[in-house]
Parts: structure tokens; sequence; C-alpha cells
């Protein structure tokens, strides 16, 4: 699908939406433009990229699809060819930012570089509301593993809690992807910003040159607070396996205890359950009690021995 957007009579903004290849070879002649196919927007490499040539602006940025599931949101390619007087974007999936931009664009007239501003400062915001999520819920879980249920003695059920912790892995693992499309697209606008920049001093304005200077200064910003979110996450993994692993030292724990401590009973009993035709105890009157006393006895000195060490 092809939208075409005009400002003061002048068509300043073409938006291709999931076009295919013949699509965009025809828009390529009709607009007198080198658009990227899709194949080639999804190459990694930053020379493919971010490329200048004769004046025209060749740009690809990972960006996160729109998913009527958040947890299933995805990184698709955003291209964009820009000029001094037409700006192209090229997309092949709907887009959380696009809405928004699209109703910005229409408030007032707009050249193409400062509509490719309004795209890239909405790409920006959008990262950083996506960090601050990410962030509010690393605190969540951070404050389930140290204090919810692992420190309440009251409250603490084992089953409870390590299915918790599962539950708990399985949401870092989701945000430590969610967190890596975010990089994605923080690393290649920490890049493509500045060589706008450069390669674009001639004809850039210098509201827009202002622009890029402060969006170049809030990427950098966010990719030191991805790091630290990185960093916050890893932690938080760390921990939980860490949980996980003392529940199953806890558990093995209680089987050595349980398996010591019935030693010495079974050896009482075992003792006494010879069939021996001597054994001087069974004339004994007070035999049968002494042996059931000596089982216990035995079974409560390992049980006070560990106690006393700490191990129970």
């Amino acid at each position: 699908m092809l939208t075409e957007h005009k400002s003061g009579g002048r068509l300043v903004w073409v938006d291709l939406f999931n076009p295919t290849n013949e699509e965009i070879g025809q828009a390529c002649g009709f607009y007198g433009l080198d658009i990227p196919p899709r194949e080639q927007l999804e190459e990694i490499e930053f020379s493919s990229r971010l490329q200048y040539e004769d004046d025209v602006f060749t740009l690809s940025v990972p960006v996160t699809a729109h998913s009527q599931n958040q947890d299933d949101d995805d990184t698709t390619p955003l291209g964009f060819v820009l000029t001094k007087d037409i700006l192209v974007t090229v997309r092949f999936a709907q887009l959380h930012t696009f809405e928004a931009i699209t109703t910005r664009v229409n408030r007032r007239e707009r050249t193409a570089p400062d509509i490719f501003m309004v795209i890239m400062e909405a790409m920006i915001d959008y990262g950083a509301d996506r960090l601050e999520e990410l962030r509010t819920e690393a605190f969540r879980i951070s404050h389930r593993i140290f204090h919810k249920g692992m420190q309440d003695e009251q409250t603490y059920n084992v089953s409870q809690v390590n299915r918790m912790l599962r539950d708990t892995l399985v949401q870092i693992g989701d945000m430590g992807e969610r967190l890596s499309h975010i990089r994605d697209t923080l690393l290649v606008l920490q890049r493509a910003i500045p060589f706008i920049t450069e390669n674009g001093d001639e004809w850039l304005d210098n509201t827009v040159r202002a622009r890029l200077k402060m969006a170049a200064k809030d990427v950098r910003s966010l990719n030191e607070y991805e790091g630290h979110l990185t960093d916050k996450i890893s932690f938080l993994l760390n921990a939980a396996l860490g949980f996980l692993t003392t529940e199953q030292n806890n558990l093995f724990k209680v089987l050595t205890i349980a398996s010591v401590v019935g030693i010495p009973p079974v050896l009482v009993a075992g003792i006494y359950g010879m069939n021996f035709h001597f054994m001087p105890e069974l004339n004994w009157a007070w035999g049968y009690p002494l042996g059931l006393v000596l089982i216990v006895v035995s079974a409560l000195l390992p049980l006070a021995w560990f106690k006393w060490r700490g191990w129970w």
C-alpha cells in the first residue's frame, strides 16, 4: 500500500506499507529514487544500513512491530530514502509509532527532513518508554525474589516458591528478548544520526541539525541506560538461578539428614532382630521397652547433633 503526504502543495513523504518487489520497482521509476527491497533492508552490516550517495540517504533501522500481544513483538526493518525534497519510508508491518507520527505530520506544513526528524524522535521516545516499562518490571521481579515469599517463614511454601521462581525465569527471559530488540534499534540510531549530521550538513537547515544533535544525545543516554538494564536483568537471572539451587540443596539436605538419622535405629532393630538361639536380652523382662528406647535415642542423637552444628 502506498500513501502520499503533501505539504504546501508539494509531495514530501511517501509511505510504502508492506510493498512487493514489483511495487517497489514501480515506485523507483515513478519517484526517480533507488528504493531498496526487503532483502537489502534486512542486511545487518552498517555499510548496507547507512548509505549516502548523490545527496540521497538510504537507511535501514530494525524496529519493533506492533502485535496484539506485546510479548510477541518482533523486529522488522524500516527503510528510509531521504533527499532534500522528499522522504520515502518502507515498512513491512504495522509499527507502534506511525499512527501518532502521521497525526503530528499533518498538523502543519513540513519539509522532508523535518518529517524524517519527527519519525526519529518518535522512535527514540518509544524506545525510552519501553526501557521504562522494563525498568518497572525489573523492580517488580526484584521485589518478588528478595522480599515476597522468600523471607516470610510463616507463609513459606516450597512448591509455591519453586513455581514462582520458574515463572520468574520465564519472565526474565522474555525481558531479555525485548531488551535485545530495543538494543538493535538504538545501536543503529546511534550510528545513523551522526552519519546524517556529517553527510547532510550542506543541505540540512539549522533547526534540523540542532534536533539531530539533541537526538544523538538522547540515543547515547538511552544506550547507557540499556546497558544498566542489561546488567540488572543478568543479576536477577543469576539471583533466580541461585535461589533455585538453594531450594534444591535444601531438598538434598533434608534427604541426607533423614537417611543419616535412620541408620542407627535400623542398626539397633537389626541387631535385636537376629535369630540366634542364645541372646541374653531375649529373656529380659524389660528388653522390648529398652529396645524401643534405644531406637528413639539413636534417632534423636543425630538430630540433636545436626541442630547443634546448625545444619538443620
